[in-house]
């Protein structure tokens, strides 16, 4: 199996080796809103296509090996948008469909969710308590879904656990660094994105993975999520690869 992914990665323009790929890939769901204006007559199926679109990275996850893909789906402004409810029907379908998936079991995903999404709706809450738990014990691929997140509050939140503690005399307030932020952050048991993966047209990260960017290499891929292809995914791992090779 190890030969053929090294074969589709050469014929694709890939170094195939462990060591030239990224370990862990996080990709912004961005540009759904200027999608949605692009194609007026998919507008009521626009954020459920955005979510079947997480199934075309797993396939490129596994294809290339990657072990670890974080996606940013949903932001923590979500409650004031709009179309609030029609995003928490598309996120309940998605889940419940995800815990049925059968690349996510043949594949041992084990899929965590990052983010206060236990603060939305019980219809989008009880699918993902039933995704985390059938996929729990999997450790070939990882996928880490933001929900409901802010990279700020992700900061802050490890901050109050931390100051617990120190409040509780559990531990020295000089002992904390940067090591024991990352081991109360979200993503505490990930590594950080080799490679962080920006679609639609904007330039900003909005806070995305804020504590574990700093050395990711970052790449703005111009293409909006919904309109994200395979060949974008490759030309992501090759920018980084480039980026790599001349550092």
């Amino acid at each position: 199996m190890i030969e053929s992914i090294a074969h589709k990665l050469k014929k694709k323009g890939i170094i195939p080796s462990k060591s030239a790929l990224p370990k862990h890939i996080a990709i912004t769901v961005g540009g759904v809103g200027r999608w949605k204006r692009q194609n007026p007559e998919e507008r009521t199926r626009a954020y459920s296509l955005m979510l079947k679109k997480i199934y075309d990275v797993v396939r490129y996850q596994v294809a290339f090996d990657i072990p670890i893909i974080t996606l940013f789906v949903v932001n923590s402004k979500v409650a004031e948008a709009e179309d609030f409810s029609e995003q928490m029907d598309a996120l309940g379908d998605f889940f419940r469909d995800l815990a049925r998936n059968v690349e996510i079991f043949k594949n041992k995903i084990k899929v965590s969710i990052l983010g206060k999404w236990y603060d939305l709706p019980s219809r989008v809450v009880e699918p993902i308590k039933k995704v985390i738990d059938e996929t729990k014990d999997y450790d070939n691929f990882f996928l880490n879904l933001c929900i409901n997140y802010d990279g700020r509050e992700e900061i802050v939140d490890a901050c109050k656990i931390i100051a617990r503690k120190a409040l509780a005399e559990k531990m020295d307030v000089d002992a904390i660094d940067v090591d024991m932020v990352k081991d109360n952050i979200y993503s505490s048991y990930f590594l950080p994105p080799d490679l962080i993966m920006k679609t639609g047209t904007g330039k900003r990260l909005h806070g995305f993975l804020l504590w574990d960017s700093p050395y990711s290499v970052i790449y703005f891929s111009g293409v909006l999520w919904n309109d994200l292809r395979e060949k974008d995914f490759i030309r992501a791992i090759k920018y980084y690869q480039d980026v790599k090779n001349r550092s």
